[in-house]
């Protein structure tokens, strides 16, 4: 999509701070962070929201790659959330599918 923020990230449009990239997925740290570590785990190919979602693998992967990102940075073992947030209501600013990788603080739960 030409005016997406994270397809222009993807493209390398607009910079980023890059954490780790696969053939179908982009990590890179987010501007206004909520933890020590918050990470922005994407697919390349747009997606606009969880609800549009078609692809299991595609989800997955974005999991998958978080685990790596928090084992690397070294919160594996003591913790870590992913969030993906779907529509507006539940906080879904950017409309291309992310989840959230959390940790270097304590994560109280409810979350909100």
């Amino acid at each position: 999509m030409d005016d997406c923020l994270f397809c222009r990230i993807v493209r390398g449009e607009i910079p980023a701070t890059l954490v780790a990239e696969t053939d179908d997925c982009v990590a890179f740290r987010d501007v206004n962070p909520q933890a020590p570590l918050h990470v922005l785990v994407i697919p390349r190919a747009h997606v606009a929201s969880l609800n549009e979602a078609a692809d299991a693998a595609q989800i997955g992967k974005l999991s998958l790659l978080a685990a790596e990102i928090a084992r690397r940075e070294g919160h594996a073992e003591s913790g870590y959330r992913t969030v993906v947030n779907t529509g507006a209501a539940a906080g879904q600013t950017v409309f291309h599918v992310h989840l959230h990788l959390l940790a270097g603080r304590e994560l109280r739960w409810p979350p909100g």
